[in-house]
């Protein structure tokens, strides 16, 4: 009998957690180790950051789906690996040994890097989680009532691009609704060498399509910028050249700020030898599997994945559902493998889908394989991505809620990229 440890609850950590339980036999036990005891859509937060989703309407509690298939709980945070004892010690002091870990865990938010950003000891808000978009919220109804600038962007680092961009338009499409948008000027400030490059190098026709979209939206932007400082009512920025040299300096008013920080490894495993790399994300082979640690595995946003290219301000390469999807399928089968004394053979197809919504429109992005060179780019603007996405959140949280196991990107989201395409060729 085995004992597999997953750290984390999150996109990665749940259904890997079900289809560990679909795949293997009743006798070995499966643990997930949470902070909190609910699940939170992580791409519906730019929804609740203006009030059109209620947090409660994207979270879903666990304890009793997890119970129901057999999967034990712990509700506290994992305090530090112990890889060469194969023990995690929990917060309390107590030690969980285990026969397979999955790290699971997502990123820590690494606001420091940058003077006063953040919703908790800095001046700018966060969409990276549902409390940070609970927090957003409140500090968006108080916006509302003195309008302002408003600047959106991504800090130096930063690997996770969509959200800014669906946020700034999500706003934009609010504002317009409230019709006040005559009132708040708008600009996105993000770390790529150029608009639609999303850490991926861009993807199909991303640049001209997103350009195209700001310059619709009346947003203004800086690219190639490095926040350095936020303030109360200023963020500082310097323009870059493409030789990271400094071109201009900007002082950028706000009354209402988000900026996405960079990623760390969380503290769990940032520091343990042979398992994640200076930043602090897990390395992995190509079956999920660490090069030293055999018997770790890791999914998601903790991965540690080069950048696609070298940019004059750092960005990170996105780690999107669907590649963390096909990460979290290989790691059960290879576990399966393992346990059954057979060799690992499974391996991530690292596939990029992303549906980007902006308020009542969106932009479909696919990157076959996420990393160039690319079988197949792809870009595409249209109503049916809002649709799309809300079409999924709902599927993806009543799977959630349920215990399905069942991979979805690959069944329905790529199958319907698919059909859209096939009908726009036409």
């Amino acid at each position: 009998m085995s004992h597999i440890v997953i750290i984390g609850a999150g996109i990665g950590g749940l259904p890997t957690a079900y289809d560990l339980r679909k795949t293997l036999k009743s006798e070995h036990t499966i643990t997930v180790i949470s902070p909190v005891d609910y699940f939170q859509f992580t791409p519906s937060n730019p929804w609740v950051a203006v009030g059109w989703r209620n947090p409660d309407e994207i979270k879903v509690p666990i304890e009793e789906p997890l119970k129901r298939k057999g999967i034990e709980l712990i509700t506290e945070s994992a305090k530090l690996v112990h890889a060469e004892q194969s023990q995690v010690e929990l917060s309390s002091g107590r030690i969980i040994d285990y026969d397979y870990l999955i790290i699971a865990t997502g990123p820590k938010l690494a606001f420091e890097e940058v003077l006063g950003l953040g919703p908790d000891a800095g001046y700018t808000q966060s969409i990276c989680t549902t409390s940070h978009a609970q927090h957003a919220w409140a500090a968006y109804e108080e916006f509302l009532k003195n309008p302002g600038p408003i600047v959106i962007g991504a800090a130096a680092g930063a690997s996770c691009f969509g959200p800014a961009y669906e946020f700034a338009l999500i706003i934009a499409a609010d504002l317009r609704k409230r019709k006040i948008r005559h009132k708040v000027p708008m600009t996105y400030v993000t770390s790529e060498p150029y608009i639609g490059h999303m850490g991926l190098g861009g993807v199909g026709d991303s640049k001209g399509l997103l350009e195209s979209t700001l310059r619709e939206f009346d947003i203004k932007w800086i690219t190639n910028a490095k926040i350095k400082e936020a303030s109360t009512d200023m963020i500082y920025v310097s323009e870059m050249d493409s030789n990271g040299q400094v071109t201009k300096e900007h002082s950028l008013p706000h009354a209402f700020s988000m900026i996405l920080p960079a990623f760390k490894g969380v503290d769990a495993v940032a520091n343990v030898d042979g398992l994640c790399n200076p930043r602090g994300f897990v390395l992995i082979d190509e079956h999920q599997r660490n090069p030293k640690y055999r018997n770790i595995f890791a999914t998601g946003v903790c991965v540690a994945i080069p950048p696609v290219e070298v940019t004059p301000v750092p960005t990170g390469a996105p780690k999107t559902g669907y590649m963390i999807e096909s990460m979290s399928s290989a790691i059960v089968e290879n576990i399966k493998a393992d346990i059954e004394g057979k060799a690992a053979h499974a391996k991530a197809t690292w596939n990029a889908i992303c549906l980007a919504d902006m308020g009542d429109t969106g932009v479909a992005f696919v990157a076959l394989p996420q990393i160039p060179p690319r079988n197949l780019t792809w870009a595409k603007k249209g109503k049916w991505v809002h649709l799309a996405k809300i079409a999924f959140e709902k599927y993806f949280i009543r799977k959630m809620k349920t215990g399905n196991p069942e991979p979805y990107y690959e069944k329905y989201i790529f199958k319907a990229l698919g059909i859209v395409r096939l009908q726009d060729e036409k």
